[in-house]
């Protein structure tokens, strides 16, 4: 595995995006998902990803057990800004400089660590102003808490807001061969020395082929999500699967690829963080490193993005 220079932070080529152990993806399996995280840490899988927000503090507590007597091995991303406690329905997005202290010395707490990172702010604050969240932020590099900052799912105007208060590390959006909002960034990014981290970079399991949406259980949010919804997204999949079967690859290992290779067009590190709550398909992500798309699989790839049916939410 080798390592990228994440706008500052050197960080595994590759992490791991740890939300699905709690939450969201149906039944969480600590012991298996310790498992996961240790299995990352042998392939040279470092940088790890999760938020204050996953399982309520769970995930946050899972990962520092996971990395406990390791800490020197691992590059520990969380977040914070989403507040839950009036229920789900009405969650809301806070950036007031007294929630982002408590914020970060709760996730301290959690992950038992003094230090992490990378801190992002989830999403764009409610009822802050960009400059006072960052102003925050930027107290808890200085009192050593944080050691680098993120944003996540933000527009140009916030970005250079925020820059403007204190350097970004990296900008966390969705981003796969189904989801190309953030390269409207790019030329920005490159002018502010900001990394792109991608979630869901396997389209939240649907370009790998292997999900059921008759099969997965009520705890799953992909139910109810419009890009789920009959076969209308399914020529995308089986795009990606006959790519796949060509190069002798499973398609998840093509569409995670296929992410990786954007750094170079973009003109920017760019470091995915697949999320998996089991061994197998981590060792399946981490062997995408060593698949090479053709000209031919970039021209029935790259084009995926203009046909998708339904949005992200």
């Amino acid at each position: 595995m080798t390592t990228v220079d994440l706008g500052g932070l050197r960080v595994s080529r590759q992490g791991l995006g740890c939300m699905g152990m709690s939450e969201w993806y149906g039944p969480a399996d600590w012991d298996e998902s310790v498992r996961t995280i240790h299995r990352a840490l042998e392939l040279g899988v470092t940088f790890l990803d999760t938020a204050n927000v996953y399982g309520d503090g769970h995930n946050e507590v899972l990962v520092g057990r996971a990395v406990a007597g390791r800490r020197d091995e691992v590059q520990l991303a969380t977040k914070f800004g989403i507040d839950r406690t009036g229920g789900d329905d009405r969650r809301t997005v806070r950036g007031d400089r007294g929630y982002v202290k408590r914020s970060c010395e709760s996730s301290l707490l959690r992950l038992g660590v003094e230090a992490v990172d990378l801190y992002y702010l989830h999403r764009p604050p409610q009822n802050a102003e960009i400059e006072e969240t960052v102003g925050a932020m930027a107290e808890l590099v200085a009192e050593g808490k944080v050691r680098h900052l993120g944003l996540s799912e933000v527009d140009e105007g916030l970005l250079r807001r925020a820059c403007a208060v204190h350097p970004i590390t990296a900008l966390q959006s969705e981003y796969s061969l189904w989801t190309r909002d953030p390269e409207v960034l790019a030329p920005v990014m490159r002018e502010l020395g900001v990394g792109l981290v991608p979630y869901s970079p396997l389209g939240r399991g649907f370009l790998t082929g292997t999900v059921d949406t008759a099969t997965l259980g009520g705890g799953d949010f992909r139910v109810r999500n419009p890009r789920f919804a009959g076969d209308a997204n399914a020529a995308i999949a089986d795009a990606v699967r006959q790519v796949a079967a060509r190069l002798g690859a499973t398609p998840a290992q093509v569409a995670l690829v296929w992410v990786h290779g954007q750094a170079a067009r973009l003109g920017i590190p760019v470091v995915p963080i697949p999320g998996t709550k089991r061994v197998r398909w981590l060792e399946e992500n981490v062997a995408a490193l060593d698949v090479h798309l053709d000209d031919d699989a970039y021209a029935v790839l790259d084009p995926l993005g203009e046909q998708v049916v339904g949005a992200r939410y």
